[in-house]
């Protein structure tokens, strides 16, 4: 998952989570105070109504905390539903006998906004939820009862408020916890068609290189082919030295798609190689580091140099000389005729080659420059 889809998917749930805090909050600020401030002077024990909204507040704040940062509670979930519970029944006790389950008794409607909070990270909210509305249902009917209020009137309007208060309360989490699994199912759709499309690309790139590599198999191979199936003669030294330099282009090809950590070095010591199982004395010289060089620059750099190296006839001396901006790949050996000039070309990169010593030997040499 990368970090974009993180953050989308951490800020649809954080939303979520503080749209929940929202409720709870003005919930409790807006109808239980309004309540308990309103209603003051009818109840029976009023400083225990008080003390009732302030252990729901307190409640409230820890578990607003712990959600909204995402952190665990200092005690298990449970006691702290417990204690909203007591909320509820507080409440009842400290109405008169018939205001319970009336305007001054808002603590077994309010409770359950209360308890969705409190669940609301756990796998399980939706049976601890569930658990908790049936006892504040049980307490609330246990209230009822101490009250002596079972009374067709007061049950009808305990349902009424019950079926409300609990299709808001699980509805609301069940809303919030929908949208934080449609975040999750986006962000999981969007890794999959990318997975998808990543290996698609791949697969157009594994099979456009499969291509490359058999066209340059092909032109490292194809001039002698037509030689020998035109005729020519395998004994003949100018088709040997065809063959010789599509032997070395091929080892070139070959030697690219070896794990060396030097690319240069290891391409141009595979075809000394080569060169070396003819009988020809191959004089290897090396100074310096190669600096990281681009595929089409080392090619640049060796087309060349493994062609006289590939031509000769009995000895080749091949110097490789690098800086961090200077690499430069030079051959002097006695081939008969100099490479062709059809080779690779690349930014940076010059070849020239000379006749030495009368003309019994050619020096070529590669140079590339940084720019």
């Amino acid at each position: 998952m990368t970090a974009s889809e993180t953050s989308v998917r951490r800020n649809y749930s954080l939303g979520a989570r503080r749209a929940a805090v929202s409720v709870v909050a003005a919930w409790h600020l807006g109808f239980d105070l309004v309540g308990t401030v309103g209603t003051w002077d009818s109840y029976r024990l009023p400083w225990l109504a008080g003390f009732a909204w302030v252990l729901y507040a307190a409640i409230g704040v820890l578990a607003a905390v712990a959600l909204l940062k995402e952190l665990p509670l200092r005690f298990t979930v449970w006691p702290y539903a417990v204690g909203a519970l007591a909320v509820s029944a507080m409440v009842m006790a400290a109405c008169q006998p018939g205001d319970v389950v009336n305007a001054a008794d808002w603590g077994w409607g309010s409770v359950g906004w209360l308890a969705m909070i409190l669940f609301w990270p756990r796998p399980t909210w939706l049976r601890d939820l569930s658990v908790f509305l049936l006892a504040n249902v049980v307490v609330t009917l246990a209230g009822l009862a101490l009250a002596g209020t079972l009374d067709a009137r007061s049950l009808s309007k305990f349902l009424v408020v019950s079926v409300g208060a609990i299709t808001l309360q699980a509805g609301a989490s069940a809303g919030g916890h929908a949208l934080d699994l449609a975040a999750r199912w986006a962000v999981e759709n969007s890794n999959r068609t990318a997975s998808a499309e990543a290996a698609r690309k791949a697969a157009d790139q594994v099979h456009a290189d499969r291509l490359a590599r058999y066209a340059e198999v092909r032109s490292a191979v194809a001039p002698v082919l037509n030689l020998l199936a035109g005729g020519a003669d395998p004994a003949d030294p100018d088709v040997r030295h065809e063959s010789a330099v599509g032997a070395a282009r091929l080892r070139r090809l070959i030697a690219e798609t070896d794990d060396a950590p030097d690319p240069l070095l290891h391409t141009l010591r595979a075809c000394a190689f080569d060169v070396e199982r003819r009988g020809v004395v191959v004089l290897f010289l090396t100074a310096g580091t190669v600096p990281p060089l681009p595929l089409e620059v080392r090619r640049a750099l060796v087309e060349a140099p493994i062609e006289g190296m590939a031509r000769a006839r009995r000895q080749a001396r091949v110097t490789l000389v690098a800086t961090p901006r200077e690499v430069i790949v030079s051959v002097l050996t006695d081939a008969p005729s100099p490479p062709s000039a059809d080779g690779f070309r690349a930014a940076g990169v010059a070849t020239r080659v000379e006749a030495e010593n009368g003309g019994n030997q050619l020096w070529i040499e590669s140079r590339w420059t940084a720019p």
